[in-house]
């Protein structure tokens, strides 16, 4: 994939179950003026030439730290088998058209990771396009990713979706292992969060199973957090 493999970001709606679900990402930047065009062109070839097995999600990074100030990714998700042959599946006139086009209208790349969905929750047959994501340095892989099912099995509200997952290439100097996305129908809900959409009883319990989750997963960082807008999938 040449210069587009050096360039996007990350997350998705998973239709795999989540140990199922293998994804790369690729975050770039596009000046404003060639925004449409990036995004006609990413229909244009996904809409005709989507990988067997693959979903591609185009995202705008929309909120962000000026160390995170991409403005695009790009993300390619589904099962290890799907995966590996979207990428030993060869170049061909229509691939190679469409990257020299793409190229043109990129202004830089970013960055760039692969890894795996550990789990997620919520009701993914609707779109939640707007999502809160947050990269995680986990101390302890194993209590984590235990009290994080353990909270979320029985504490996500209707609304939201929640994702995590891994990073096993194209971690930065920071150390984040871990990524969080929470999916919102629209920006209030991002906005107020998990909470706004519970009932009273509801964010009791909790709080209460939140801090019991704080006390036991052995210790995590946030490196960065951000918001991103699902501009279309295919």
């Amino acid at each position: 994939m040449k210069k587009l493999c050096t360039l996007l970001g990350l997350f998705m709606v998973f239709s795999l179950s989540a140990q199922d679900t293998y994804f790369t990402i690729y975050n770039f930047s596009v000046a404003a003026k060639d925004v449409s065009t990036v995004y006609d062109l990413v229909d244009g070839y996904y809409s005709k030439n989507k990988p067997e097995g693959v979903t591609v999600s185009l995202y705008e990074n929309h909120f962000n730290d000026s160390g995170n100030n991409f403005t695009h990714s790009i993300v390619f998700a589904g099962s290890l088998d799907a995966i590996g042959g979207m990428y030993s599946g060869g170049d061909n006139d229509a691939w190679q058209l469409f990257i020299t086009r793409v190229n043109m209208h990129m202004e830089d790349g970013f960055s760039s990771a692969m890894g795996r969905v550990i789990d997620s929750y919520g009701d993914n047959s609707t779109p939640h396009p707007v999502q809160r994501y947050f990269m995680l340095d986990v101390k302890d892989g194993d209590a984590f990713n235990k009290g994080y099912a353990k909270f979320h099995s029985k504490n996500n509200p209707e609304g939201e979706t929640v994702a995590m997952g891994n990073i096993t290439a194209g971690r930065s100097p920071a150390g984040e292992n871990r990524w969080v996305i929470q999916g919102f129908k629209d920006f209030k809900s991002a906005m107020g969060g998990a909470d706004m959409l519970r009932t009273d009883a509801e964010k009791k319990a909790s709080d209460k199973a939140w801090q019991e989750f704080m006390d036991s997963h052995g210790g995590v960082d946030v490196i960065r957090s951000g918001l991103r807008i699902q501009l279309g999938q295919w």
